[in-house]
Parts: C-alpha cells; sequence; structure tokens
C-alpha cells in the first residue's frame, strides 16, 4: 500500500494574482496625463492671451545725461564750490577762477568805451561848427555880391574905376569859393555822423563790441551749473591752472534719466514706439515696480557702433543673435519716490498687444537747453549803456542835429 507523497518543505506556495495594483497603477498613469494635458492646455491660454504679447529683457541699464563742466578761458582755480555726490542747482557757482587779468583788459575796453563816445559826440558838435562856418561865408558871399553890384551901377558915372570893380569880382568870387570849402567841410563831417546817434554810431559800436567781450570773458570766470543735479567725477582742485575745454566735473540730472533696453532683433518685430513698459530694478526689487513707455529705437546695433565693428566678410563666420536699444521713458513721479543712478541694472517687460504705433520717423524730438549763460549778455549790455549814457552828454546820446536831421542841407544863396 503506497503512502502520499509529501510537498518539499522549502516549496513556496503559488502567489494569486494582483488585479487591484494594476488597477491603481492605471489610474496614476490616467491622472498624470491628464495633469500634463491640463498644464499644457493652461500654458496655452497663458501664452495665447498673455504671454506673446509681452516681451521682456534683463540686458538693461539706466542711462542719463552727463553734463561735463568745462571752462570757456584760460585760468587759475581759486574755489571749488562742490563736490561728489552734493546737489547743486542750475546757476550755483560751481568754480571760480582768478580774474585779475580779465579785470584788467575789461576795465581798459571800457576806458576805450569812453573815450570813444565823447569823440564821436565831438563830431557832432562839428556839425554845429561847419554849419556856423557855412551861414558866416555865406553872409561873407552875399556882402560882397551887393559891394559888386553897387559899384556896377555907379561904374556909369565914372565914380568907380574899373579896378576897383575888377577887386570886387574877386571878392566874390573868393567868398564864394569860401562858401564852398565851408559846405565840403561840412558834408564831410556829415558823412560821419548821418542817420546815426552816438549810441549806434560804428565807432561806439565797435569800441561796444570789446567791452562785451572782454565782459564775457570777465563773467566766464566763474563757472555756473547748467542743469539741476548731483556732482560726479570732480578732478579740480584749487591752485590748478586750466585751459578752455578741460573737464573739471559733471552734474548729473537724476531727474530726467531713462532705460536703454538691448532686445534680441527677434524679439523686435511687433515692438513699437509709445507701447507701455512694466520695469524694476535690482537695487530695489521686484516689491518697487516702475512704468514707462517705449520711446525709441536706436539707428544701429551694440555691435555696429562699437570701437572695432565686426567685419563679418572676412575668415570664418559664426552667426550672433544681436541686440538693439530700445529706449524707454520712465514717470517722473516714481524717479522722485525711488531714484534710480545711472548704470543700475533694470528688468524691462514690454506690452506688444497694442502694435498700432511706428518704429521710425515717430519718435518726438527732445530739446535740452540752459539759460544760465543768458545774464551775462544782459549784463554787458547794462555796462555798455551805463558808460555811453554817461559819456553822451545831457541829449543821452542823440545830438540836437540828429533830432533836427542832421542831414538836410541848408540852401545856398546864389
Amino acid at each position: 500500500m503506497s503512502t502520499p507523497q509529501q510537498p518539499a518543505p522549502n516549496a513556496q506556495p503559488a502567489q494569486p494574482a494582483q488585479p487591484a495594483n494594476n488597477g491603481k497603477r492605471k489610474r496614476m498613469m490616467t491622472l498624470l496625463v491628464i495633469v500634463i494635458l491640463i498644464a499644457a492646455l493652461a500654458y496655452g491660454l497663458y501664452y495665447f492671451l498673455v504671454a506673446r504679447f509681452h516681451e521682456d529683457t534683463d540686458d538693461a541699464y539706466v542711462s542719463g545725461n552727463v553734463v561735463q563742466i568745462t571752462p570757456q578761458v584760460t585760468g587759475t582755480v581759486i574755489a571749488v564750490n562742490a563736490d561728489d555726490t552734493q546737489v547743486v542747482k542750475a546757476g550755483d557757482p560751481l568754480v571760480v577762477l582768478d580774474p585779475a587779468d580779465a579785470r584788467v583788459a575789461l576795465e581798459q575796453a571800457e576806458a576805450n568805451l569812453a573815450q570813444t563816445v565823447r569823440q564821436v559826440r565831438g563830431l557832432f558838435a562839428d556839425d554845429n561848427q561847419y554849419q556856423a562856418q557855412v551861414e558866416l561865408r555865406q553872409a561873407d558871399l552875399s556882402r560882397a555880391q551887393d559891394d559888386l553890384k553897387r559899384r556896377l551901377t555907379v561904374a556909369q558915372t565914372g565914380a568907380v574905376s574899373q579896378e576897383e570893380i575888377s577887386h570886387a569880382r574877386d571878392a566874390v568870387k573868393s567868398a564864394q569859393a569860401a562858401v564852398d570849402a565851408a559846405k565840403q567841410q561840412l558834408a564831410s563831417n556829415r558823412a560821419l555822423t548821418a542817420n546815426t546817434t552816438i549810441a549806434n554810431h560804428p565807432n561806439v559800436q565797435a569800441a561796444a563790441a570789446k567791452v562785451r567781450d572782454a565782459y564775457l570773458n570777465h563773467a566766464r570766470n566763474v563757472l555756473p551749473a547748467p542743469v539741476t543735479g548731483y556732482v560726479a567725477k570732480r578732478s579740480v582742485q584749487v591752485g590748478q591752472r586750466v585751459s578752455p575745454g578741460t573737464p573739471l566735473m559733471a552734474i548729473v540730472p537724476l531727474h530726467d534719466v531713462w532705460v536703454d533696453a538691448n532686445f534680441k532683433e527677434v524679439q523686435l518685430k511687433h515692438m513699437r514706439i509709445g507701447q507701455p513698459v512694466e520695469l524694476t530694478a535690482d537695487v530695489y526689487g521686484s516689491s518697487v515696480p516702475y512704468h514707462g513707455k517705449v520711446v525709441g529705437f536706436s539707428a544701429g546695433t551694440g555691435s555696429a557702433f562699437s570701437l572695432l565693428p565686426a567685419q563679418n566678410a572676412t575668415g570664418n563666420w559664426i552667426k550672433v543673435v544681436q541686440r538693439l536699444p530700445v529706449r524707454i521713458a520712465l514717470d517722473p513721479q516714481e524717479l522722485d519716490k525711488n531714484p534710480l543712478r545711472i548704470g543700475l541694472s533694470m528688468q524691462a517687460d514690454v506690452n506688444i498687444k497694442d502694435a498700432s504705433g511706428g518704429q521710425l520717423g515717430n519718435a518726438s524730438n527732445t530739446a535740452y537747453q540752459t539759460n544760465v549763460f543768458d545774464k551775462y549778455g544782459d549784463e554787458a549790455d547794462a555796462e555798455i549803456a551805463r558808460i555811453i549814457a554817461e559819456n553822451a552828454g545831457p541829449n543821452g546820446g542823440t545830438p540836437k542835429s540828429a533830432q533836427t536831421g542832421a542831414a538836410a542841407k541848408p540852401a545856398a544863396k546864389s
């Protein structure tokens, strides 16, 4: 009788199938695919509705005007009234040069003007003198003519000799010549004074121009601030001998800075003047946003305007994506609240949804000007007017002969 075979002690029982685990894996894969599809759909919607209307770059920097202070005359510095990081207002004296030489030249020019005014005043006085000479010579001519007429009347009676009549005729000729000479002297002098007054006489104007030049040279020994801003790059020192064109310091008006954002050429297709821009500065972080707008595009890329522009027609050529500087104007109120400095890094994001603007020919021109130097000309004119008034006599530079029409000639008697 056979006994039943016993299983091996190390044999493993058969594992049952696990359909539950396979179903869970399928659900996870399905969920993952759904999440990916939702993310792709969300990104597609975001790109279609938002992202495709924005171009951004972190290759952007703050730029601004750097106004150089340079002398217009040669001189020795005797005072420096501002230093780096300090604020100066337009018209504040920044550097003062020794004015001794310029003062001497100005005094000489003023003395020459005063002397010229008195000389021209004498020319107008000579008009009256020569006019009186003409009248005197005409009176002599009239008397000689009357004498000749009386002698001719009694000549038939034999009371007057022919010799005396001849002398009377010679006296008339001599008196007529004296009248002609006096008229020529009057005309010659009036040629120097006709249609003018002392104040606008050519000689006075020439002397006044020398005074104006000397006054400007004297005034230019004080170098004012052309604009309001911060002092930077001060290199001038007291006692330094400077000449025209020497950079002494710079003024940076931080209230009127802008951003130059360098966008890749593939980002410029839909970028237009007037589009809004949102910016952030590394110095403040994303918590301080700036708002601006595109105001213009550079006429060339950075490589085209570099000191040594690339020459792609020689050697091996590798294409490099170029960048074009785009100027962005900032909100002045935001700049006053959170000021920026030239050279700071920025991030710029341009909204290109509205592409109705232009890229060329639509940027408005910007004019930079200052009026701090206008007062020099006005002060020079006032000084010239004072000198003329003090030396032109009681009529204030308008002699009587000029007032009554000095150019008119008196009627000559026959």
